[in-house]
């Protein structure tokens, strides 16, 4: 599923229409992106939860020519299931 399709879903399934669905996505989106970027973790019970965490810096190897290279240090968003999501897929 895409975001326009979910987009179609979400209007379909809270009888709004695909413009509202669109600013409610949107805003959803950005609050998520806004908290991760201050740290904080986003939870969403029975959903999952989003948070940030640092990856230090490392070698790694070019895998065409087997040079080693530096691999920078970056944030990077991890995704926990929670608990309703994991036993709804399984």
């Amino acid at each position: 599923m895409n975001k326009t399709e979910l987009i179609d879903a979400m209007a379909a399934d809270a009888g709004i229409t695909k413009a509202a669905a669109k600013k409610a996505l949107e805003s959803f989106l950005g609050n998520v992106e806004g908290a991760l970027k201050k740290g904080n973790r986003v939870s969403l019970v029975g959903f999952g939860s989003w948070s940030v965490d640092h990856r230090k810096a490392r070698d790694g190897r070019n895998p065409q020519t087997g040079q080693t290279i530096k691999i920078s240090a970056k944030n990077v968003v991890k995704f926990k299931a929670g608990a309703e999501l994991s036993s709804a897929v399984n």
